[in-house]
């Protein structure tokens, strides 16, 4: 199994608690791949607030954008894979993704994921003048999007008309490094359309950041009985978990380090929930307990877990964590 990171890029992803700057997203990046994880991953939000995790929903907090960010970081790294977890697709035309990606790809030598997603924060649509639409809108706008950029990874030139994106003798050259292109990577939680969507255009299927081996099996064998529909072989999908994660040497140093998180999380949004609870569906314990439950997803087929060592995604609440899953987990996961 792989083992990736997600990057803290947000201003309150630091233990510090003070704001994101490229220096720190620069010494994250390079810190992940000394570290020795395989993959490290951005997410697209223009801002966020910390309403859905439990906190306040102001004030605002700031990100880097991501493709910006992940060229910059292809330059300054040399192994880690990089990747979006995910871009919202709405934000950009199929076009402008493909040849963006297609530009990391060269910069990184051929490391570059390119994660989908519908997107769901209608805040930040409405405040960039994007409109939000239906559920069903935004789906259609991804279904749309993973045709025409697989499409454009290809020789072309493209002609392609699916919703409302149209390409008429599109070209997008260089071709990308990797071929036939960089991995698309579809983000959900697994209904019957998204899966369908994977089965037919998309190279991997990731769910966040909350979920256990129990509640990803079901979605693992609907996932399987579409791919027999649509005649792939359902190993041929990449499946990456995300998981909000605290690790502890024992049982000691876990309560003690999830104390710390308890304080360190804004608007005590945590307060009240006990190391059990939050446990049941992160990647929570001694190393042990991290391997048992990175063991029952590998049996799943999943192959990479994506970590936010924090309880937000893309946060870091104690640097010295991250050292010990690196020294305590992720050698051994390797070997699932």
């Amino acid at each position: 199994m792989r083992i990736g990171f997600a990057l803290p890029h947000y201003d309150f992803s630091f233990p510090d608690g003070k704001g994101v700057t490229w220096p720190r997203l620069l010494e994250a990046a390079q810190g992940a791949e000394r570290l020795g994880f395989d993959s490290a991953w951005v997410s697209d939000h223009f801002f966020l607030d910390l309403e859905r995790y439990g906190a306040s929903p102001e004030p605002l907090m700031g990100s880097m954008e991501p493709f910006t960010a992940l060229a910059g970081l292809a330059a300054a790294t040399e192994r880690v894979r990089l990747g979006t977890l995910v871009a919202c697709t709405p934000f950009r035309h199929p076009a402008i993704l493909a040849k963006m990606s297609t530009a990391i790809d060269h910069a990184s030598g051929g490391r570059f994921d390119l994660g989908l997603g519908a997107g769901w924060y209608q805040r930040e649509f409405e405040a960039f003048g994007n409109r939000f639409g239906t559920t069903g809108e935004r789906f259609r706008n991804l279904e749309a999007a993973v045709q025409a950029v697989a499409a454009l990874f290809q020789e072309g030139p493209v002609d392609l008309e699916v919703g409302d994106v149209k390409l008429a003798g599109a070209f997008n050259h260089p071709l990308p490094v990797q071929r036939p292109g960089p991995p698309i990577v579809v983000g959900g939680k697994g209904g019957p359309r998204l899966l369908r969507l994977i089965a037919r255009h998309a190279d991997g299927w990731n769910v966040v950041w909350r979920m256990t081996p129990e509640d990803y099996a079901p979605r693992v064998a609907s996932l399987e009985a579409i791919c027999g529909e649509e005649g792939r072989d359902p190993s041929t999908v990449r499946r990456s978990v995300g998981l909000l994660t605290v690790v502890g040497e024992d049982e000691h140093d876990l309560a003690a380090r999830y104390g710390a998180l308890q304080r360190w999380m804004p608007g005590g949004a945590l307060d009240g929930t006990p190391v059990e609870e939050f446990a049941r569906d992160t990647l929570t314990g001694t190393p042990e307990d991290c391997l048992k439950r990175l063991g029952r997803f590998a049996e799943l087929g999943v192959e990479e877990v994506v970590v936010s060592a924090a309880a937000l995604p893309f946060a870091v609440f104690d640097w010295s964590m991250l050292d010990l899953f690196a020294r305590a987990v992720l050698p051994e996961a390797r070997r699932l």
